[in-house]
């Protein structure tokens, strides 16, 4: 709901409010406010302007010399190119040093070789919406009523010097959609009176029933319906004040009849609509059940098919309007219209819904009628307009109404003791305190003994329990003002359980190396449902799947993350590094719900590292993907219980995959890609891991102990090993570790030698071996004794022999 700061000021006094503290105020009361508008904002130096003479330019077809007085010492020249401009024209006039919206400055320029002071304005030039713009200046510049003082500020004879509230409502707030009812939201947060409208228009010798009668046939669906007329009228532009006062709340202009029923819509809450009498073919209004296939062509010239769950008004045969949605075609004013048929009516919100869903047509009046409208303000609408269309389209309003009324209304009556309020809030309020919050409501309320009786108001239909009565106690006292306590009784405060701190742990180490977080679909198709599984059981099928694409639970996260390096390779990021936790679901048969499992999943593609300066490019390869995965253990604490083997894994690469092993257990693999499976997802070499979170931490680690910087040097021994082609790296590099005793510290192979020097089936690997003891400085001696019983192991556990 948009709320105008400036037309809220005639039903509530707000002097000392401005219109930020107003809806800080509002806000803290239950309602949030969403925004304030401020209208005229960056805008200035706009003035109201008179055309004084008006000459084609004689240099352009299309533009127009115009002499234009704008209050100043003397009349300015300014080429203009609207098609609507013309002499004796009261127009909005940008003057030279003028700024209008998006920080466009007005400056004297020369257009076709003449010269323009300045800039004659069309309402879209100052800001406002295209749509909401009436047709008859859509297409050029606005002119005003003449009856406008020249000079004076146009952004003030247009309404802009206003600020618009948008309410954020829930729907249990209907009665905030309507003007009268923020009022009444208003006054009652600030304590402040709400003023009114009192509808008096004179009424003529001649009476409404004598023109019109009223039936209902659906009494459930509509039980009251008022219909008033009103002759003589002269269709025409409405006031400037009320067009603007529209454009500000989104509805656009059309012509003084048409614009009232809108205006009123607003003020009131209550839906309106206008018959041209003179079109409606009959004396009669029915309200009915469309029947089934009936047809009607609504306003906006759509024809459209009813049935009969669909409410009608008609002349007691045709359809001349979709009840509460969008009147007929068949009967709109127009400019011709003499005699209106004005229709205030309370329908039930659920027919309403129905025929707004079913016709795709949701306007104001469908919008309100759907959340329910005030049965009390139906006749007050309608007296209202009748008095407008009396003032304003010089219309004569026929005496009396004529209705059909099979409503009855009856106002809610709680009562709810004192002690409930103070024990549900935490407060300790007093009856008076109490009585005066539902004194500001304008709710009718009865102390008697510890307890207090409201009616409530008809306008307010949310509230219906105690509870909603303790809910508007609590909003007007203040949220702020509720006192703040912690439950009683024994409690263990809140923390993160050590599985949780590690996962976290988890996740910034690897946004920590460059790997951004993705969130994928648990869902998959059959055909990837096992693809890269660490253990693959029966696939879990959903009984009511969306797709056969979203069909199956997956048993890894790999082929979601692949997906993702697709996806974004296919729009030219195609160097890219991402990660997921998340859960993976493997199946305990068809009688017990699936096991749940957290892993831990990555991929990388592309470059790794890019420098184009330095000339430098490093593609992704398994160790940057094996490096990473190592820092994780190392960061968890894990590093010396992990192992990595040589692997074979459906989809991976078959030279570059390992599965890793930790503390004796297979946790997950690292590896490339099949090129196969690249060539279908169109990417570069790519390599991925997938590990099981539980697994990993779960593992137990040793408490963290810190080490002294060893004050003696340590000594490195290189050694290079000539061992059969089919021996792993790894499996040396753990016989060095046992055979090294508490001396060796460190182990790295850095060198590997394959070449045409090495005899048939051999290969050369070299290792760095670092020695230090933190009590001593080691002699020869010490290394020599570690260092014979590492390459005596060697020998004998892989047949390695030192190389020559």
């Amino acid at each position: 709901m948009l709320v105008s700061y400036k037309w809220l000021q005639e039903y509530v006094d707000l002097s000392g409010i401005s219109a930020a503290q107003l809806a800080e105020k509002i806000t803290k009361s239950g309602i949030e406010v969403e925004g304030i508008e401020i209208l005229n904002e960056g805008i200035k130096g706009v003035v109201v302007g008179h055309v004084l003479e008006r000459e084609q330019h004689p240099n352009a077809d299309k533009l127009n010399k115009c002499l234009v007085d704008t209050g100043g010492e003397a009349p300015v020249q300014i080429i203009c190119g609207a098609p609507n401009v013309d002499k004796g024209q009261k127009v909005a006039v940008a003057t030279v040093g003028a700024v209008l919206p998006g920080n466009f400055k007005i400056k004297r320029a020369k257009l076709r070789g003449e010269e323009s002071n300045g800039m004659i304005c069309s309402l879209q030039e100052l800001g406002i919406e295209s749509k909401l713009v009436a047709k008859e200046f859509s297409e050029g510049i606005f002119v005003f009523p003449n009856d406008v003082e020249v000079g004076e500020d146009a952004l003030e004879m247009l309404n802009r010097d206003d600020h618009i509230l948008e309410l954020g409502l829930t729907p249990n707030r209907a009665d905030c959609l309507s003007m009268l009812g923020v009022a009444y939201e208003v006054a009652a947060i600030l304590g402040r009176e709400v003023k009114l409208p009192s509808p008096q228009a004179a009424e003529s010798a001649e009476k409404a029933s004598d023109y019109i009668t009223v039936n209902v046939e659906a009494k459930e669906d509509n039980p009251l319906y008022v219909a008033k007329i009103i002759k003589n009228v002269k269709v025409g532009p409405s006031p400037l004040w009320m067009q603007t006062r529209l454009m500000a709340e989104g509805i656009r202009p059309h012509n003084n009849v048409v614009d009232i029923t809108n205006y009123v819509l607003l003020e009131y809450g209550q839906p309106l609509h206008a018959f041209d009498y003179g079109r409606l073919g009959s004396k009669e209004i029915l309200v009915r059940r469309a029947n089934e296939g009936e047809t009607i062509v609504t306003l906006d010239d759509a024809e459209r098919k009813l049935s009969a769950e669909h409410l009608v008004i008609t002349n007691g045969s045709e359809p001349v309007a979709l009840a509460g949605v969008m009147g007929g075609a068949n009967s709109e004013v127009q400019s011709d219209t003499t005699t209106v048929l004005l229709e205030s009516a309370y329908f039930t919100a659920g027919t309403i819904r129905k025929a707004s869903k079913d016709h795709g047509l949701r306007s104001e009046a469908s919008t309100r009628y759907e959340k329910g409208v005030d049965p009390n303000r139906v006749r007050a609408a309608a007296e209202r307009a009748a008095e407008l269309m009396e003032k304003y389209a010089s219309g004569e309003v026929l005496e009396g109404s004529v209705e059909a009324d099979s409503l009855t209304i009856e106002p809610a009556v709680i009562s709810i003791s004192l002690e409930k309020i103070n024990r549900v809030l935490g407060t300790e309020l007093a009856m008076a305190e109490v009585e005066d919050i539902f004194a500001r409501l304008q709710f009718e309320a009865s102390a008697d003994n510890g307890s207090i009786t409201v009616t409530v108001p008809s306008r307010r239909g949310d509230i219906t329990i105690e509870e909603d009565l303790i809910e508007e106690v609590a909003r007007l006292y203040g949220y702020d003002n509720l006192p703040v306590t912690l439950p009683s009784g024994e409690s263990t405060p809140g923390s993160l359980t050590e599985y949780q701190k590690k996962r976290r742990i988890v996740r910034r180490y690897l946004e920590g190396a460059g790997l951004y977080q993705a969130v994928t679909y648990a869902l998959t198709s059959e055909k990837k449902a096992g693809q890269y599984a660490l253990e693959s059981r029966e696939p879990i099928k959903l009984a009511m799947p969306m797709s056969e694409d979203r069909s199956i639970l997956r048993q890894s996260i790999v082929p979601q993350l692949l997906e993702v390096l697709k996806y974004n390779t296919a729009r030219q990021n195609d160097s890219l590094a991402v990660y997921e936790t998340g859960s993976v679901f493997l199946s305990n048969g068809s009688e017990s719900l699936p096991e749940e499992r957290e892993h831990l999943a990555a991929a990388v593609t592309g470059l790794w590292h890019s420098h184009p300066w330095q000339g430098e490019k490093k593609p992704v390869d398994f160790f940057v993907l094996k490096g990473i995965v190592e820092g994780l253990f190392a960061r968890l604490g894990l590093e010396g219980k992990v192992e990595y083997q040589r692997a074979s894994v459906d989809g991976m690469h078959p030279g570059r995959t390992a599965e890793i092993i930790l503390s004796g257990k297979k946790i997950g693999f690292i590896g490339g890609v099949h090129p196969t499976v690249e060539k279908d997802l169109d990417l570069k070499e790519t390599y991925v891991f997938e590990l099981s979170l539980k697994d990993v931490l779960g593992e137990e680690t040793a408490p963290l102990q810190y080490q002294a910087i060893p004050r003696y040097p340590s000594i490195t021994r290189d050694i290079a090993l000539v061992i059969d082609s089919g021996k792993e790296a790894g499996e040396l590099e753990r016989i060095i570790k046992e055979a090294g005793g508490s001396l060796l510290k460190e182990v790295a192979v850095f060198d590997l030698y394959e070449g045409d020097r090495m005899e048939a089936g051999k290969k050369s690997l070299a290792f760095s071996l670092k020695y230090f003891d933190p009590e001593k400085t080691l002699t020869d001696e010490d290394i020599a004794k570690a260092h014979d019983k590492v390459l005596e192991a060697v020998k004998e556990k892989a047949g390695a022999v030192l190389r020559g």
